[in-house]
This record gives structure tokens, sequence and C-alpha cells, in this order.
């Protein structure tokens, strides 16, 4: 285990991912490890799961975890995707005690600022000035915030109220598929959502992730918004490199 390693564990609805990271170029080591996210996605059974993708690897140190959640010094405050029950668990504690670790050993995050991290880190580094925002567009919207290279966690933007509807209902990826927009007719639904949050905080940069990414040449040249928007680069792995830097910023590993 080298000083430029990490690991990252990314929680999501359908599955939990896992894999040792490379902080140098923010690489995954190997093959990462995917197994289902468990039915019911109670806290209990997802910490079995990370605490099996973790000794897979015979990893023993700093762990970063991702969560769907608000979380605050290791207390998930919402859930999405993830069994209710996760709302006011220490995510952090139960992790760590799972994992044998000492609390300041495991880090707990948004998944959304997880991927953030990223690619701030290692995607778009023209991202560490300024006002910058990454959206996740998926089955919602998430948001990441960073002034200046720092993460200013657990946004929600992809709840903000664009024409008296939840932003995300209109404009995440899979109203697309849900309703069989057409790239013109999606991204006029993501024109006017990114315009409303144009307005709040006025980025310098807005970077475009989740899934539909991978075929940002068909919606990005459509879009009518003054900040410019660029893909992400970092794709599924986002989170899991995320959550080892998290690890290794907090940690000091």
């Amino acid at each position: 285990m080298g000083a430029a390693r990490g690991f990252g564990v990314d929680i999501g609805g359908s599955g939990i991912k896992g894999c040792e990271v490379d902080l140098e170029v923010g690489a995954l080591v190997g093959d990462r490890v995917r197994i289902p996210t468990p039915a019911p996605s109670t806290p209990d059974a997802v910490a079995d799961v990370v605490a099996e993708i973790v000794t897979r690897f015979g990893w023993t140190g700093p762990v970063g975890v991702t969560l769907p959640a608000v979380v605050k010094r290791g207390v998930a405050h919402s859930a999405a995707n993830i069994h209710k029950s996760w709302i006011g668990t220490d995510a952090a504690a139960l992790f760590a005690k799972r994992l044998g670790r000492a609390a300041d050993d495991v880090v707990v995050l948004n998944d959304a600022d997880a991927a953030g991290t990223a690619e701030i880190s290692f995607g778009r580094p023209e991202g560490s000035s300024g006002v910058v925002v990454l959206l996740t567009f998926g089955t919602g919207i998430g948001s990441a915030l960073f002034l200046d290279g720092r993460l200013v966690p657990n946004t929600e933007f992809g709840h903000l109220e664009i024409d008296g509807h939840d932003a995300e209902t209109r404009a995440a990826a899979s109203v697309k598929d849900e309703k069989d927009l057409s790239w013109e007719e999606w991204a006029h639904r993501v024109s006017r959502y990114v315009r409303g949050l144009e307005n709040l905080i006025w980025p310098d940069l807005i970077i475009a992730g989740g899934g539909v990414s991978k075929k940002a040449d068909k919606w990005l040249p459509l879009l009518d918004v003054r900040t410019k928007v660029v893909p992400a680069q970092l794709r599924n792995d986002a989170g899991i490199v995320g959550a080892a830097v998290a690890a290794r910023q907090v940690t000091g590993g």
C-alpha cells in the first residue's frame, strides 16, 4: 500500500462499487468490484456489502464511502434510492465499526460531491478556480458546488423549483427516456433548468455528469445558456475516485 493509494466505495441504488485508487492520477488500480445493492438497502445490509468489498482487496488503510444522501459530520440526513432508515444514521460510525477502523479512518460524503471532487481533482482541472457546479443527470439531478476548488457540500440544486416543478422531474435523464423526448426537446428542458440555476449562483463553469455525459455531443451543443458547459471525464469511476480523495484529504493519508 503506497502513499499515493486510497480506497473508495460508491453506494448506489442498484449497485455498490469499490476499488483501490491511484491518487496520483485518479485511476482505479485493477478491476473494481460491484455487488448489487441489497433489498431492502438498510444500513446494516449495506454495511455488510461495503465490508465484503474492502475485505476482498485486503485494504487496511482509510476508506471513503459515498451515499446518495445529504451527509453532515458522517450522519445521513436524507435517503435517495436507499432505505429510509438511513435518515439519522451515523454512517461513518457504522462503517468504521463494521470495517474495524478508527472513527477517523472512514469518511462518508454525498455521492455527487464525491463525483465532483474527482472531476475537479483529475478530470477537469480548469474547475479549480471560480464558482463551478457539477450536475449529474440520471434518475434525478445531483449537484456539487465548488468555490476555487473547495467543496461546498450537500447542495440539492436538482430540487430547484422551475416553472412550478421540481427541476429533476422535468430535466433528469430518466425523464427523457420515460417521455421518449428527442435530444432537442430534452435539451430545451435542461436549458430552462440551467438558466434558473445561473440566475441564482452565476457559475463560471458547469460540468455535466451522469451516464448521459457519454453522449454529450448530442445535447451540449443544443443548450441555450450563458455558462460554459463541459462533459465529465471520469464517468462511472468518479464516485469511487472522489471517495478515495476525500478520505485522504480528511485523514491526511
